[in-house]
């Protein structure tokens, strides 16, 4: 009887870098629960796509990470379709600007339920899982997590934030559960930039020259999940060497 397949929670999966994580790690025979919140449409595509090239192996759930009972709520679902769970990729984030004067106690919520409070939540009901399949989490943070970016203070903090959490995970949940974090530079332009001057200024700071793929990010992900068995608490710069030039 073959091996159960291994089954990965990726969070904000239905479309840019999650979908790429999504798709490569199906590839690689991960079972997957795709977590969305807006984005129905994409979700399904994606969906049918995976489940065309292997059947059943795909469970998606609509949840807003910004409610606390949907979190440990995901990990129970997760669980009670695949019977296990190897992998938590907490993807999903909120960037919006929160220039020092106009910030508001509403944006801080936001900004720090999405890529703070709901990956560590997330990790902790998926703990003990994580720990009886020898699993492994994956936190996509940010390069401005340490170098801060104007007028975005309150994203910068809460990025900081979930590296200090990978970090501290990873000591608390050793040496059953790995916990690695990702800070990708430019890889695909948020959806509100359009000024070609400051993208141009951006590669202009990153000796490779030229933004990253999603396929990039989502490959990390896979050798940190699958091969990098030695590696833990670690924040990998997959940011085209731009932390380098300052």
């Amino acid at each position: 009887m073959p091996a159960p397949a291994p089954v990965a929670l990726i969070t904000g999966s239905a479309r840019r870098i999650g979908a790429a994580i999504a798709r490569r790690l199906h590839a690689e025979g991960y079972d997957l629960v795709l977590h969305y919140r807006g984005s129905a449409t994409e979700m399904q595509a994606l969906a049918a796509e995976l489940e065309a090239t292997r059947a059943d192996s795909v469970l998606t759930l609509r949840a807003d990470l910004s409610e606390f009972d949907r979190l440990p709520e995901l990990v129970a679902k997760a669980v009670g379709r695949f019977g296990r769970l190897d992998a938590l990729v907490n993807n999903a984030s909120t960037f919006q600007p929160t220039p020092l004067g106009t910030a508001t106690p509403a944006q801080w919520d936001a900004l720090f339920a999405s890529n703070a409070r709901a990956p560590f939540f997330l990790a902790q009901a998926a703990a003990p899982h994580l720990k009886a399949s020898q699993g492994a989490i994956v936190n996509l943070v940010d390069i401005y997590a340490e170098r801060p970016l104007r007028d975005h203070s309150v994203y910068c903090m809460a990025k900081a934030a979930l590296v200090m959490a990978t970090r501290s995970l990873a000591l608390e949940l050793a040496p059953d559960v790995r916990v690695n974090a990702i800070a990708p530079g430019a890889i695909l332009w948020a959806e509100n930039e359009t000024s070609d001057t400051r993208q141009q200024a951006m590669l202009a700071r990153t000796p490779l020259a030229r933004t990253g793929a999603p396929a990039e990010i989502a490959e990390a992900v896979r050798w940190l999940l699958r091969d990098a068995t030695y590696t833990t608490g670690q924040v990998i710069h997959l940011d085209g060497g731009r932390t380098l030039a300052g």
